[in-house]
């Protein structure tokens, strides 16, 4: 066995699992504070990303671009705790669901209005080339992106660990009617946690749209988020980022060793296969809460 080709291979795929849990800590902060599962936030993803290259291409410098794209963000997610599902609060979580599934389409459609239909190439200057390290050849961009990624998930594990908003995130978190009864007020919770998801979003869209480009499709990677959630489980930060290192890697090898048995195409699929098992196996995922109600 070429061990050095296999350990590439894992590494390939680690570094692509951390893209994913990106995306899937978006969905955990929402639904940890509020119990909202937002199936928007593929759509948000691809707003941020479209509005940032359109104000780039327009001329404006990358940090002016980002900076201004990191505000619209902050006040969409804020708009959307505010009008959309502020009033929806206390009804059932599949009218929850329902509502983010709608915003989602009504989101798609207000940058197709806004930006268009073609395809925009991104360049964040990092070259996607293979980067040698002792006869393993790990893409240089993978890197970039991971560095990034986990740079984004220290910040939000020291904050909400060891600052005052964390320990109303996680106030609210475990019990909304008690963190109300200690006179935190919820809906700024909310509202802050919506602006974080959308500056997760804006992160995740640009180096998603780095890597395959940014057009409509980009929504879809919500898709391959919810194997991510399934597995590390909807109320964890550490679900999410281990769930999306082993979505990653199961994915990466699996296409390499048993794809061409196969035909290929074994990563489009494998992802939601393993979340199935953790189902019917596990179904709180491995680091998820199991809920207990009193009879």
């Amino acid at each position: 066995m070429d061990w050095s080709f296999l350990i590439g291979v894992v590494i390939s795929g680690l570094l692509a699992g951390v893209m994913y849990s990106l995306v899937a800590i978006g969905f955990v902060l929402i639904y940890k504070t509020s119990g909202v599962l937002n199936f928007a936030q593929g759509s948000m993803l691809l707003f941020a990303a479209l509005t940032f290259v359109s104000l780039h291409e327009e001329g404006l410098p990358f940090w002016i671009a980002f900076v201004l794209t990191l505000a619209i963000m902050v006040l969409l997610g804020v708009l959307i705790e505010k009008i959309v599902l502020r009033p929806l609060i206390n009804q059932p979580p599949i009218t929850l669901f329902m509502a983010t599934l709608g915003l989602s389409y009504i989101i798609e459609g207000g940058a197709q209005f806004v930006w268009g239909t073609q395809v925009h190439q991104l360049d964040l200057g990092i070259a996607d080339v293979p980067l040698p390290l002792n006869s393993i050849l790990i893409s240089q961009f993978d890197i970039f992106c991971a560095g990034v990624a986990g740079a984004i998930v220290a910040v939000l594990g020291v904050v909400l660990q060891y600052t005052r908003v964390g320990l109303a995130f996680r106030a609210a978190a475990f019990d909304q009617y008690a963190a109300l009864n200690t006179g935190l007020r919820l809906p700024r919770i909310w509202a802050i946690t919506w602006g974080v998801a959308g500056f997760i979003a804006l992160v995740g869209g640009l180096l998603w749209g780095a890597r395959t480009g940014v057009q409509f499709s980009l929504s879809l990677v919500v898709l391959k988020s919810l194997p991510v959630l399934v597995v590390g489980g909807f109320d964890s930060i550490i679900g999410a980022i281990v769930g999306g290192l082993l979505v990653g890697l199961t994915e990466t090898l699996m296409e390499v060793y048993v794809g061409p048995f196969i035909g290929g195409g074994i990563d489009q699929w494998i992802a939601y296969a393993l979340a199935l098992a953790f189902l019917l196996i596990k179904p709180t995922g491995l680091f998820g809460q199991r809920s207990v109600e009193r009879v």
